[in-house]
């Protein structure tokens, strides 16, 4: 597919509409993005036509709603590049694949005086279950620092990592500031000492090509809502070897092989992890999102999220008053900043009677704020459907905002 931003923002029915008899300006993408018509279509095929059970059913509708479904787990390996299919694990999201991993791994495994590595930026699903689990079990967490810029510190990564160190998790991408780690950099270090590397990539996956392999990640965990899919779905890859040897997570239907009175023998892989009935709709029309991504190519995403990025640093950094939150070299398409005088809702507000969504608060990343110096930051983020006429407008009623204020 030519990357032809015309024909995205078809693709994409929101980017149309008005909001408050304004034409939508939509830079919230780092929460969720918008979606685009393959996946509506198919999610309206589904309840329309096809709605049934899945993987239980010898009759059509079940059979046919099973290879969708699977198709969408082989889509998604090839996706990340996982070996095999079955290591591709399907969840509610990012926040319940991250607490799979501490529930039946962590609190499996690990033990007293352990070491628990996560770093200042981290979203709080990324942070209160490894504090969940180190409670439990008597671990400890230790905290990577972040310098003024938004990067992580790695000479004082390297001087946390030590016999004791079991887990690290971090982010790919950061969602406050936009800050792309070094992860792979950062996996070889903790294995050098044994730990297992936990990645949140839920910034990351619709934005950067992924490879679990080339990575040698142990897990890695996103969400389809924030790259065109659905939302109620997401993904866990894990290593097999792992994943064999972790205990189920939930118990219920399909996660089990024989079940008595006394005792309950489990399935195999990727079934072990996915109690009960799943979101079938969301689950096939994940991979119209996967393909849709597949045919745009990551090179040509980053190319013109670069480009919007660069162009709106550049023009905020113009206006007075105005002080940027994260300025790390290597950053994804998120421009946080604070406003002097005033507050990050009022911003949010005042833009919003214009047309102009965009996040404010402490994103989830309370610690960080609090590193940063503030209590909470706008935030605006590009996805392929932004254009630079759209930042041109955001500027305008941003510098309309601040003399308003």
């Amino acid at each position: 597919m030519v990357f032809d931003i015309r024909k995205i923002r078809e693709d994409f029915p929101e980017t149309s509409r008005l909001v408050h008899n304004e034409p939508l300006v939509y830079f919230d993408n780092a929460a969720s993005t918008l979606k685009c018509k393959p996946v509506i279509d198919s999610i309206n095929e589904h309840y329309s036509l096809e709605a049934a059970n899945i993987h239980r059913g010898v009759h059509f509708l079940s059979e046919n709603g099973t290879i969708k479904y699977e198709a969408t787990r082989e889509s998604l390996r090839s996706l990340i590049n996982a070996k095999q299919e079955h290591e591709v694990i399907f969840t509610k999201g990012t926040t319940e694949s991250l607490n799979l991993v501490a529930k039946c791994y962590a609190e499996t495994f690990l033990k007293k005086d352990d070491e628990i590595l996560i770093s200042t930026m981290e979203h709080h699903s990324n942070i209160v279950p490894w504090q969940m689990a180190a409670e439990k079990v008597g671990a400890k967490i230790r905290e990577i620092p972040v310098n003024d810029e938004g990067d992580i510190i790695m000479e004082e990564y390297k001087k946390l990592l030590n016999d004791r160190t079991k887990l690290v998790s971090t982010c790919h991408i950061s969602n406050s500031l936009g800050t792309i780690n070094p992860i792979k950099e950062m996996i070889s270090l903790a294995h050098e000492y044994g730990a297992i590397f936990v990645v949140d990539a839920a910034q990351s996956i619709a934005h950067e090509k992924i490879d679990v392999i080339d990575l040698d990640a142990d897990f890695l965990a996103f969400s389809s809502h924030k790259m065109f899919g659905p939302t109620g779905i997401g993904v866990l890859y894990g290593k097999e070897d792992l994943l064999n040897k972790m205990p189920p997570y939930q118990g219920g239907g399909d996660m089990i092989d024989v079940v008595t009175i006394e005792k309950t023998t489990y399935n195999t892989l990727p079934h072990k992890f996915e109690a009960g009935t799943p979101h079938i709709a969301g689950g096939i029309a994940l991979k119209e999102a996967v393909d849709y991504i597949n045919q745009l190519g990551f090179e040509e995403v980053a190319k013109h999220e670069k480009m919007l990025l660069d162009f709106a640093t550049e023009e905020i950094s113009k206006i007075d008053g105005i002080r940027l939150i994260g300025t790390a070299k290597n950053k994804a398409s998120v421009l946080s900043f604070v406003m002097e005088g005033a507050h990050p809702h009022d911003l949010g507000t005042l833009l919003d009677r214009q047309g102009v969504a965009i996040r404010t608060g402490h994103h989830c990343t309370q610690p960080l704020m609090k590193r940063m110096g503030v209590n909470a930051t706008a935030r605006a983020s590009f996805s392929i459907y932004n254009t630079i006429e759209e930042i041109e407008f955001f500027i305008k009623a941003l510098k309309k905002t601040k003399e308003f204020l």
